[in-house]
């Protein structure tokens, strides 16, 4: 039985691994959270994976706050960057594999067509530096990686795009959401799924296929597309005398809710790579929706 070391807990990743962790048998997962290891701290690590003496292990915790990783550099890039170099480094001395999640924020949204693992990477802003720190201190340091990037997450648990429209709708008449920003939703349910279904190919001594991959929903849309389809999704399931049901979603330039860090404009990335290797596709964004969606209590979503 391979153990699978974690870190991450309560995150939406690491949330939807241990939900479905029961579908996988003949693994043994073991979650580490900020409590039992702080990763701005990067010198906790090599004692963890020490201690549990994983199999495989799965970086699943991330900095994640784009806007406030403006002001706060040094902890994005202690969490993304030097704690993620201390896994792999900590890791491949076990000669032990590591799946290291990463995201679409390493592109600069201006391509017109999907992004591929070759094509050159260039972060509008720390976040993404930040990831893509990370990525490089994973392939320095363990031959025996697997960076899985991945866009716009969604899932019951943690706060995100689904909920806080699922509860915006029920609440408003109107809401306005911005439609010219393109990627690709994806649900964290799913992708836990897949990392599983890999860390059970990762572990066996003839695995060749580390490398970085993209793995996201095969369905580009805006920000606006989106919502439309959670408000359809929503009815569907909740039935239509859902509160949000008829609530007017209007489409607004992103210039009309400005942040503090620029997003990409097109950030959608092609998994033809994944798909190819793995021979693991990821379900329609609708039934993934549909899926999430009925985790939820139908009056409010906590986002």
């Amino acid at each position: 039985m391979p153990k699978i070391l974690v870190f991450g807990k309560t995150g939406q990743l690491a949330s939807c691994l241990a939900m479905c962790g029961d579908e996988f048998p003949n693994a043994e997962l073991v979650f580490v959270g900020r409590d039992e290891c702080d990763l701005e701290d990067a010198r906790q690590i090599e004692p963890v994976i020490n201690r549990v003496q994983p199999d495989i292990v799965i970086n699943a915790a991330a900095y994640t706050a784009v806007d406030l990783a403006e002001e706060q550099r040094d902890i994005a890039f202690k969490v993304n960057r030097d704690a993620v170099r201390a896994m792999a480094e900590a890791s491949a001395k076990r000669s032990v594999p590591l799946i290291h999640v990463s995201t679409d924020y390493v592109f600069d949204g201006q391509a017109s067509k999907p992004y591929s693992e070759q094509d050159p990477v260039s972060p509008l802003g720390v976040y993404g530096e930040s990831k893509y720190a990370g990525e490089v201190a994973v392939r320095e340091a363990n031959e025996k990686h697997l960076i899985i990037r991945t866009s716009w997450v969604f899932s019951p648990f943690g706060k995100n795009f689904v909920k806080t429209m699922l509860n915006l709708m029920a609440g408003r008449d109107e809401i306005r959401v911005v439609n010219d920003q393109t990627g690709c939703p994806t649900s964290a349910d799913d992708l836990a799924r897949a990392i599983l279904k890999l860390c059970e190919m990762a572990v066996a001594t003839d695995f060749k296929k580390f490398g970085t991959y993209h793995l996201s929903s095969d369905q580009p849309q805006t920000w606006f597309e989106f919502a439309k389809r959670i408000q359809k999704v929503a009815s569907q399931v909740w039935g239509a005398d859902w509160k949000g049901t008829n609530c007017r979603i209007t489409p607004v330039p992103s210039s009309e809710y400005p942040t503090v860090a620029e997003r990409p404009k097109y950030s959608v990335m092609s998994s033809q790579r994944f798909i190819d290797a793995f021979a693991i596709q990821l379900p329609t964004v609708e039934e993934s929706l549909s899926a999430v969606i009925e985790n939820l209590p139908r009056e409010k979503s906590d986002a």
